[in-house]
């Protein structure tokens, strides 16, 4: 469906009712994270101008430097199996091998709606 965005709000979709939200964590050495940063620079921003893609972000935890934290939105299914099949993904999931993590654990949702948070 089209996307609406009043100003200050978060995207919202018209005429659709799922989305997908990936969430995920990588688990390295304390500091590992730094040698591959360049690679993950590269692939947010080449995953960003993807179609169907609506957020895209890797962020180190505040509490535990060695988490790499993984968070996605996508308008379908088909969008997010088309991005993981780009040269991108490849390189990206290479340059992640040469630091070793000691974990990485990705899951997708299916997201039938948004609700208010609770206040």
């Amino acid at each position: 469906g089209a996307r609406v965005a009043p100003p200050g709000s978060r995207w919202i979709y018209q005429g659709s009712l799922c989305m997908l939200i990936v969430s995920g964590e990588i688990v390295v050495e304390a500091g590992a994270i730094e040698s591959v940063r360049d690679a993950l620079r590269v692939v947010e921003t080449a995953t960003r101008a993807e179609a169907g893609c609506i957020t895209y972000a890797f962020s180190v935890d505040v509490s535990d430097p060695g988490m790499v934290r993984i968070f996605e939105r996508w308008e379908s299914l088909d969008a997010l199996r088309a991005h993981l099949q780009m040269p991108h993904m490849a390189e990206f999931g290479a340059a992640v091998a040469t630091i070793q993590p000691k974990s990485v654990n990705v899951q997708a949702y299916e997201i039938a709606q948004e609700v208010p948070l609770p206040r």
